[in-house]
């Protein structure tokens, strides 16, 4: 099994629109071929000195292995995604974990 996390901020200054245009763009990766399961969410209401809150939205990915992310990576759907809607966030952070 082969996690794909991603941890996006988005840009304070976003309309409702440009919202709606990451929410979309961001959930259309969850139908990507290779992905098995897939989650896409805000931070959750805990707070603990551990727990990391300095992000808007975190995306979860899972592929049966490597090559299955290697995939999602080169898929045009993915392509679009960071091609149309990086101008909304200021910085993302990717974890990789694999079994």
């Amino acid at each position: 099994m082969f996690i794909h996390c991603v941890f996006f901020r988005l840009r304070d200054d976003l309309t409702a629109e440009d919202r709606q245009e990451f929410d979309e763009g961001v959930r259309s990766l969850l139908g990507i071929e290779t992905v098995r399961h897939g989650f896409v969410g805000a931070p959750a209401d805990t707070h603990r000195p551990v727990v990391l809150r300095d992000y808007s939205c975190g995306l979860v990915v899972a592929f049966d292995d490597k090559a299955g992310h290697d995939f999602y990576q080169d898929d045009p759907v993915h392509d679009r995604f960071r091609n149309e809607c990086s101008h909304l966030w200021e910085d993302v952070k990717i974890y990789d974990v694999q079994e």
